[in-house]
């Protein structure tokens, strides 16, 4: 793909707006190199705070609307005008359709009114991407993706090129953190509130984990979840919850959500051989999360790759670089047709 200014890099503009983010950003890629122009977000949390979690059709709303100013401040930002773009990508899947439509619909139209490729990137996959940028990341490792959708364990053979050895069977494990947050009364989103209730408590009750027998590394947090909720609910029929019974139950069952990615991750580093961990996804901005691999990393000699705070959740600098990195490895085979529509159940390899 031949660059407007040689030498220069291909500046990329890239959307998101999946979920509860809006989103835009322009990086310049050259190789390897992925540097960040601008990285701009629009969160909806304060809107869906109110009703414990993302309403669908709130979201798409708020997307429509705010999509176009998102986009320009991203350019503005980045200091370019609109006409130095060589390349638009956007997320087309998975999320909730009406909200994927509002930035795959404005990447695509941007596309087409500056003639340049366009690229429709995979959501999760794009989690995974944040790690390459000022990293030395290489292919292949293992990536363990855990956030309100998803959770899973896959084997990235190449830049855009993998393979899931473990998924989720039922609620993910960042959705798990939403629903026990929400019936403990400790609000929207659910990770940071069981994060901050947990600094207080003792992990002094033992929820039970599911061995999942015959089912490799995949995730089921749907009887962990119910199993914190029949606690909650048990505990306030007898005298209610104190303070400090909330603490231990935030504690003790982030303990248990952890103990369950920390041991699916574990055997399969040890069966795949690989020496390179990368984390992605909502939930990897879990402090506990965080230090434990480290820990488990340096035991096991393995090199761990996570991702700034600011680019754990939802964001379009990761769209940007996941683009790049399908291109790098396809070439113009990595384009997508302006036909491409939303794929709200699109899979982590499809």
């Amino acid at each position: 793909m031949p660059n407007k200014k040689p030498n220069a890099g291909t500046v990329i503009f890239a959307a998101e707006s999946s979920c509860d983010e809006t989103a835009a950003a322009v990086l310049r890629c050259s190789g390897e190199s992925i540097e960040v122009l601008s990285d701009v977000v629009c969160s909806q949390i304060e809107m869906h705070r109110q009703f414990g979690g993302v309403v669908p059709e709130l979201a798409s709303r708020s997307h429509a609307e705010v999509i176009d100013k998102v986009a320009d401040e991203a350019v503005r930002r980045a200091g370019i005008d609109i006409s130095d773009i060589d390349m638009v990508a956007a997320t087309y899947g998975p999320g909730l359709n009406g909200a994927l439509l509002a930035a795959l619909s404005f990447a695509k139209g941007l596309a087409f009114s500056l003639s340049v490729p366009f690229i429709g990137v995979n959501h999760i996959r794009a989690h995974i991407a944040a790690n390459y940028i000022g990293t030395a990341l290489k292919p292949p490792f293992l990536a363990l993706t855990a956030s309100g959708g998803h959770s899973s364990i896959m084997l990235m053979s190449g830049y855009d090129s993998c393979t899931v050895i473990g998924g989720t069977l039922d609620d993910a494990a960042g959705e798990a953190f939403d629903k026990v947050a929400r019936v403990m009364g400790l609000g929207y989103p659910g990770g940071p509130a069981i994060e901050k209730a947990a600094a207080n408590g003792e992990e002094n009750i033992n929820f039970y984990r599911h061995p999942l027998k015959n089912h490799g590394y995949d995730f089921s947090y749907s009887g962990l979840k119910t199993a914190v909720i029949n606690y909650i609910n048990t505990a306030r029929q007898k005298s209610g919850l104190t303070q400090k019974q909330t603490a231990d139950i935030a504690a003790s069952f982030q303990k248990a959500a952890l103990d369950m990615l920390l041991r699916n991750v574990s055997a399969a580093l040890k069966e795949y051989r690989l020496d390179t961990l990368a984390l992605a996804g909502g939930v990897a901005a879990n402090t506990a999360l965080r230090e434990r691999l480290k820990t488990l990393c340096e035991k096991e000699n393995i090199k761990l790759f996570v991702p700034p705070l600011r680019l754990c959740g939802d964001n379009a600098v990761m769209i940007g670089a996941a683009a790049w990195l399908k291109y790098l490895e396809k070439g113009a085979a990595a384009f997508s047709p302006l036909s491409l529509n939303s794929s709200p159940s699109l899979k982590a390899c499809d």
